[in-house]
């Protein structure tokens, strides 16, 4: 009887230790998938953020190439303008009104490029024009504003 009684007793502990093993296994799991989801979720919001950064950096760089593609062909056109005896006129140029030379969409907006661009050209178009005029001092003084 006693021995009937004790496997009762056995068998009820195991039972009972079965049970919560599965409620520990079960609230682990579910602990750890949580875990995953808040994972992920951080993972996309730096995802994002560096989206958003690497968009920005991107822009720059693209106002960077167009100030510096702007001064680039503003310091030739200023200087073959100033060598064929032309007045000051940046806006004459056709690199002026097209603004676009070196465009690329990843850059942002082209609107905003093209401003970009054109102060680039006026101002490179300036420096190469009174580079060329004042080694010719005397002959080209009235060309080119101060």
């Amino acid at each position: 009887m006693k021995l009937a009684y004790s496997s009762k007793k056995f068998g009820g502990y195991l039972l009972a230790f079965f049970l919560l093993f599965g409620i520990l296994t079960v609230a682990s799991s579910s602990a750890q998938a949580q875990w995953g989801r808040d994972r992920d979720r951080r993972d996309d919001r730096r995802d994002r953020r560096d989206d958003r950064y690497r968009d920005r950096n991107d822009r720059n760089y693209g106002y960077q190439a167009a100030r510096q593609q702007g001064y680039s062909y503003g310091m030739n056109v200023g200087a073959a303008d100033a060598q064929r005896g032309q007045s000051y006129d940046p806006q004459r140029s056709r690199y002026w009104r097209n603004a676009t030379e070196g465009y690329n969409s990843s850059y942002g907006n082209k609107g905003q490029y093209k401003q970009v661009f054109r102060d680039g050209f006026e101002q490179g178009y300036r420096e190469g024009f009174q580079r060329y005029a004042s080694n010719r001092r005397g002959r080209w003084d009235n060309r080119w504003p101060r």
